[in-house]
């Protein structure tokens, strides 16, 4: 098992990291300042992002989370494609910062559900669209199945009345994947994704929330009154699957989820390289040395380090199940989890080691400390994905395991 980065995409990872360094680092502590002051910054490396999948058969980015390429790269015997290269590059700029890379233009989890379940008509439409994500309800958290917005078939349109709330840039995104159902009484099955354009009527952004981390990405309230959204906008397949259930929609979070736990153990590794070097000042850092031999200092930071490469090693598996098209919904929600707690509890451990100084704004560890709260939340909480993977484990369905 080659467990070193893919030799064509070491020039990617080369590059995702001198953005991080020299372009997300220099402006990290202005934006967490600035909260829901857009990053103009951002349009210029946007563009360039743009550049670069206009001539590439491999898109760079959320677009090119999805399976769809996998038949293909299967067929010339490639293992390693869209869903590695993402992670790879998200890793990368989440060293950087993890509010500005969900700020980026065109970059948001609405891409990657465009890209996962579209067809090819809607693909070419919504190729240049920003989108963001809209599940999360009042009331309906963690149970993506228990969501009330409705969407009702009315000739070519559906109408959609409901309320989102915490949708990631809802306010700056072009346009929102939003997840509505088309018959409470179905259940599950019911639920489809449509992209609602901003500016169509009856959509109102209703509020920006002031949050913990991430200040640089927008996250807003957004309500729906009579909204009319053409038909063509559903993605994926229009008709009810009972069988099929709700997979067809989660299929998304196959994709999603372990680019989330991407960015996790990006600002997890942000924080162990500096805190290795805030360390090198008082310890020796000699891993040759028994554990039982260094100091506490030391032996927190190498325990740290091992359970960043566990959550690393999980993650790169589950965007490699994933290009080879094999089913990841376990491995997915797995890693997910791995690395959303690790972030945590790594980045909060680097405060406590460098003492005052982590405290303070005079470093970003304290930043870090705020950001990677939200990446063992959204996408689904750690609880949800360690439901997951038992229901997956014990073959229960979600009605019989809850």
């Amino acid at each position: 098992m080659n467990l070193e980065t893919p030799k064509k995409f070491r020039g990617l990872v080369n590059q995702a990291h001198q953005v991080a360094e020299n372009y997300f680092r220099p402006i990290s502590r202005k934006y967490d300042k600035a909260e829901h002051a857009y990053p103009k910054e951002l349009d210029l490396l946007a563009a360039l992002l743009d550049g670069m999948n206009a001539g590439s058969p491999d898109a760079i980015g959320a677009t090119s989370a999805s399976k769809r390429g996998a038949a293909r790269e299967q067929q010339e015997g490639i293992k390693n494609g869209g869903n590695l290269s993402a992670l790879l590059g998200v890793m990368e700029l989440c060293w950087g910062d993890v509010g500005l890379l969900l700020a980026m233009p065109r970059q948001g989890l609405g891409n990657a559900a465009i890209a996962a379940v579209a067809n090819d008509e809607q693909l070419a439409r919504f190729g240049g669209t920003w989108a963001a994500m809209a599940i999360t309800e009042p009331g309906c958290g963690s149970d993506s199945a228990a969501i009330r917005t409705t969407a009702i078939k009315d000739g070519d349109h559906y109408v959609l009345n409901g309320e989102k709330i915490y949708v990631t840039s809802g306010e700056r995104a072009d346009a929102v994947v939003v997840w509505a159902t088309l018959d409470k009484n179905l259940g599950r099955a019911a639920i489809k994704s449509f992209v609602v354009e901003h500016g169509t009527p009856g959509m109102t952004v209703t509020r920006l929330e002031k949050k913990l981390g991430i200040k640089a990405s927008d996250t807003a309230a957004i309500s729906f009154s009579d909204c009319r959204v053409p038909a063509a906008n559903l993605l994926g397949n229009p008709e009810i699957d009972v069988q099929k259930g709700f997979a067809g929609v989660m299929e998304t979070f196959d994709n999603t989820r372990p680019l989330v736990a991407g960015m996790a153990v990006g600002v997890a590794k942000a924080s162990l390289d500096r805190t290795r070097e805030l360390l090198k000042k008082v310890c020796k850092l000699d891993y040759r040395t028994p554990l039982l031999s260094v100091s506490h200092a030391e032996a927190t930071l190498y325990r740290l380090e091992a359970e960043w490469e566990a959550a690393r090693l999980l993650t790169l598996k589950a965007a490699w199940m994933a290009d080879n098209k094999l089913p990841n919904s376990k491995e997915a929600s797995i890693a997910k989890a791995k690395a959303g707690r690790v972030a945590n509890e790594v980045t909060l451990k680097c405060v406590e080691l460098a003492g005052a100084l982590g405290y303070g704004e005079d470093e970003l560890l304290e930043k870090w400390a705020r950001d990677s709260k939200i990446l063992d939340i959204f996408e689904g909480t750690q609880q949800i994905q360690l439901l997951i993977v038992a229901r997956r484990l014990l073959g229960k369905s979600s009605s019989e395991l809850k």
